[in-house]
């Protein structure tokens, strides 16, 4: 990662396998990425390349299509091959992220990074559910010490799709045959997100 404003290059060593999917927030303090296996996903500080959280999609592979975050960086929102949209919570804040320029926020990360990016547990948002054999980490297989999706959508289509995040916890998906659908999530209980509104923008033959 290139941080050209403080003309600085950051190495991160995302996944084992290649990337096939990744995305920054607006300041570039944060990254998000998947790899082709399609399990897990990582958000880094770019900053000195630390991870930050980790969640998972999924015990088999899938191919990721798209990883959004929200604009205040609360929530991360996945689509795959699977049909699924999964939606996380992510206990990063960026300190100054409302009050501080991109600049001055990137300055601020370089001098002071072990404070600039803390793991936070927001008070009215809920976590992102795991295992009820997390306390046996260490000697179970991985995935059970790990970070599920907080809410979920699926769709019927068997398509690529891309999600995006709206106002007002509402998700965005927008699939290449033409679909669309408007969402909606409890941010504090999670679960099965309400569809809003389908529209089917292009015909098919």
């Amino acid at each position: 990662v290139e941080h050209f404003g403080l003309n600085m290059v950051q190495t991160i060593n995302a996944h084992d396998s290649s990337i096939a999917c990744m995305t920054l927030t607006l300041d570039g303090l944060l990254l998000a990425t998947a790899s082709t296996k399609g399990t897990l996903i990582r958000i880094f500080n770019t900053m000195d390349g630390t991870r930050l959280q980790e969640v998972r999609r999924g015990v088999d592979r899938a191919d990721i299509y798209s990883i959004a975050l929200s604009p205040n960086v609360q929530w991360l929102a996945v689509s795959s091959d699977k049909g699924t949209v999964h939606l996380f919570s992510l206990r990063v804040r960026v300190v100054g992220e409302d009050t501080y320029s991109t600049e001055t926020a990137a300055l601020l990360s370089q001098q002071t990074y072990s404070n600039s990016l803390q793991g936070l547990v927001s008070p009215t948002t809920g976590t992102n559910p795991g295992s009820s054999l997390s306390f046996m980490r260490g000697v179970l297989p991985k995935y059970f010490s790990s970070e599920w999706s907080f809410a979920q959508f699926h769709v019927s289509e068997v398509t690529q799709f891309f999600a995006a995040f709206g106002s007002n916890n509402t998700v965005a998906i927008i699939g290449m045959d033409g679909s669309f659908y408007r969402c909606n999530f409890d941010p504090v209980n999670g679960g099965e997100m309400g569809q809003l509104e389908y529209i089917r923008f292009l015909k098919t033959r």
